[in-house]
């Protein structure tokens, strides 16, 4: 069977590591890239010049194969990011948090391959008629930042994959061959993965945030801050002031003051899991060990292989 994604990115194995930030740096995303799937630098946590630097080290780690820049739309400098991408020839860029009409154009006349993350039928509309080549659709269930309509995988993937005439990656709640083969099963050609990837050997995320995540269970983590920008967190210290501010009926500006700069950072980067933001999404609770990338991405394919056998026999 045909798989578009596959073709477009020139790949073997159709799973995209997501761009997160702080935890995607060129060590994780050229050992994904080099297992055969797409691995992908998070560009949201970088200066300009320390993206050029990641990319050339994962140019220069993958040997040729492809990997992406995932640039978040509302990333101040920007416009440096876009020049260092198109200066050191990256063939695939993902955009997220914005409109994907700014840049589209821009990018594929550069011979740019461009993919949009979206979280509602809405938004992968908008992102298919912008031209981009391809769109994630991310569900609620999925760590960081979300969507506002908080539209579950379950629902987003078969709306979308039906609307669309571009093909549709699937993410959020994966972290398994059996959720892959269910991503498939409602019209995705490809998956996105992040929270698995985080619990990786070259993930960038400190080490106590990645035991953080392999210790969380079911229920550990919930979506707040949508009057800011919603978000997925581990419900640690911070996240606790955060709700006691809801009770007490905060404003929107108090919720800022709460959340001040660069928790995401202090967090997951630092290690600071009592007052850090510890973005993870529910499959968290899946998530039982530490391992290398390359190994992530063999076990999860054979996983889908063996569960698409299995459903054969039945």
């Amino acid at each position: 069977m045909k798989n578009r994604i596959k073709e477009l990115f020139g790949i073997e194995i159709p799973i995209i590591q997501a761009g997160m930030i702080w935890c995607s740096g060129w060590e994780l995303a050229s050992a994904v890239s080099n297992s055969g799937a797409l691995g992908i630098i998070g560009a949201g946590s970088m200066y300009p010049n320390i993206l050029r630097t990641h990319i050339q080290k994962c140019k220069a780690a993958v040997g040729g194969k492809p990997f992406a820049v995932n640039v978040p739309m509302l990333y101040p400098q920007i416009e440096e990011l876009m020049a260092i991408i198109i200066e050191e020839q990256v063939p695939i860029v993902f955009t997220s948090a914005g409109n994907p009409k700014t840049w589209t154009a821009h990018l594929k006349e550069k011979g740019i391959k461009v993919v949009h993350v979206v979280s509602s039928l809405k938004f992968a509309l908008k992102a298919e008629a912008a031209g981009v080549d391809a769109v994630v659709a991310e569900g609620f269930e999925a760590g960081g930042h979300n969507g506002r309509d908080e539209t579950t995988s379950l629902v987003l993937w078969p709306m979308v994959s039906q609307a669309l005439q571009i093909p549709m990656i699937a993410a959020g709640g994966i972290a398994s061959g059996q959720q892959i083969l269910a991503a498939f099963a409602l019209g995705a050609e490809a998956v996105q993965i992040g929270s698995r990837f985080v619990a990786s050997e070259e993930s960038s995320a400190h080490q106590a945030f990645k035991q953080a995540v392999i210790d969380a269970e079911e229920g550990d983590t919930m979506l707040t801050l949508k009057e800011l920008a919603p978000v997925r967190l581990i419900k640690n210290e911070f996240f606790q002031q955060v709700q006691q501010a809801y009770i007490k009926g905060t404003t929107k500006d108090e919720l800022q003051q709460i959340l001040g700069r660069a928790r995401a950072k202090r967090g997951m980067f630092e290690g600071d899991l009592i007052e850090g933001e510890l973005e993870i999404g529910q499959v968290s609770g899946m998530i039982k060990n530490l391992k290398p990338a390359r190994e992530i991405v063999e076990e999860l394919w054979q996983d889908f292989e063996n569960h698409k056998q299995a459903l054969r026999e039945i």
